[in-house]
């Protein structure tokens, strides 16, 4: 007896203790599939500049139904925690390695080079992390922890004497932030690199 695994059997035909687990798991992966999509959605919509999306957008964009997207969460505070989730992925995979350069310059020139190119991908969700943390306590409370974060790192780059002058640290915290790079890019509308070497020539001062 040979048997055909393309072809769906006849569900009057299938046992009912081989039935159930098989429609059981089908119907998990339908929810994890229509769970991703709905978070994609969210960050394609923010991703093209839409700052605050609302559920029947994203809704809408995932193609699934509203009630959907409040069975896999339970308000947008929680899709939008997914959407942080995103970006700290992205900071681990860009940061959690040595620091390149024997020289504080060398790690700062090394660490300006990886802001530069994390802050310009991260951009669309760390503005509308911004605009939306007043009214998301989650958003709020990440976007503390992760400047906490980054502070940390920078503070790995520096020298013992660096760290003993706080004036020097607070500068250079300040330089090496999302804001000033924000500011650069959208205020001053510098390109990425005309940004990045202002911000290289601000701390090589602050260091010198």
């Amino acid at each position: 007896m040979s048997f055909d695994l393309t072809q769906q059997p006849n569900a009057q035909d299938a046992p009912r203790a081989l039935s159930e687990p098989i429609q059981a798991d089908g119907r998990r992966q339908r929810s994890v599939d229509s769970r991703t999509r709905i978070v994609q959605a969210l960050l394609d919509l923010v991703g093209e500049g839409e700052i605050s999306p609302s559920a029947e957008q994203v809704a809408l964009r995932a193609q699934v139904g509203l009630r959907s997207v409040f069975r896999h969460f339970k308000d947008m505070d929680s899709l939008y925690s997914e959407m942080s989730q995103v970006i700290e992925a992205e900071i681990v995979k860009t940061f959690y390695r040595p620091h390149a350069g024997e020289t504080v310059a060398d790690r700062l020139t090394d660490l300006i080079s990886r802001r530069a190119g994390l802050f310009e991908r991260i951009a669309p969700f760390r503005r509308a992390s911004t605009t939306l943390a007043h009214r998301s306590s989650f958003l709020g409370s990440e976007q503390r922890r992760m400047s906490a974060g980054l502070r940390k790192i920078l503070e790995d780059a520096l020298s013992p004497e660096i760290m003993a002058d706080k004036v020097k640290v607070e500068a250079l915290d300040l330089l090496l932030s999302f804001d000033s790079w924000n500011r650069l890019r959208r205020d001053q509308n510098l390109s990425p690199s005309e940004a990045e070497a202002v911000i290289g020539a601000a701390v090589a001062r602050v260091i010198d």
